[in-house]
């Protein structure tokens, strides 16, 4: 009768090392996946909530255009630049002419990039981060190409190319405004039509 000898084996020391190792490399990579897509994500809202702004102003001005040169006279708006809200109040049904419209208006779009229209204790918890608006248009605010553009803080530096002068020379994007993100929306609009 022959005995057969079974060796058992089990884990060394080493190979639970070298595992435990391996395993955490991994979940380090997919900790920092999830960084970069919380930051992309962000970035993503940053522009999405731009767009809206710059798209909503720019209606404004086409059914107001009568009021063209004064919104175009409004210089770059943000940080609450254009104080309190001005009288009258042009929203639910309050009756306003053109250039008392065309001041609310701005005042409203300041309100919604910097955040002021969602509160938690009396301090503005929407909006984007250190926004800056700034809209051109023709001379003499007749018919052309309107664009506004919206600049704000990003999360990560990088070259900014952009050849706009929006915000630049606020100091809140960076010694070289290399934090700076900025949307361009230009549009044509006839005050005529």
């Amino acid at each position: 009768m022959f005995r057969y000898h079974h060796q058992e084996r089990g884990f060394s020391l080493i190979e639970l090392l070298v595992t435990v190792v391996v395993f955490s490399v991994g979940l380090l990579a997919v900790a920092g996946l999830q960084t970069v897509s919380k930051q992309a994500n962000f970035e993503a809202i940053q522009r999405t909530s731009a767009s809206q702004v710059a798209n909503g102003l720019l209606e404004n001005i086409r059914v107001n255009a009568n009021a063209a040169d004064i919104y175009l006279a409004a210089g770059q708006l943000g940080n609450g630049s254009r104080g309190a809200e001005p009288a009258p109040n042009c929203r639910g049904g309050a009756e306003c002419n053109a250039a008392q419209k065309a001041a609310h208006d701005l005042w409203f779009w300041e309100q919604v990039i910097d955040g002021n229209l969602e509160t938690n204790a009396g301090a503005g918890t929407g909006g984007m981060v250190l926004p800056t608006l700034c809209l051109t248009g023709p001379v003499g605010a007749g018919a052309g190409v309107y664009q506004v553009s919206i600049a704000w803080r990003g999360t990560a530096s990088f070259n900014n190319a952009v050849n706009n002068p929006c915000g630049a020379a606020s100091g809140s994007y960076g010694a070289g405004n290399e934090f700076r993100r900025i949307i361009q929306i230009p549009t044509f609009i006839d005050p005529n039509i």
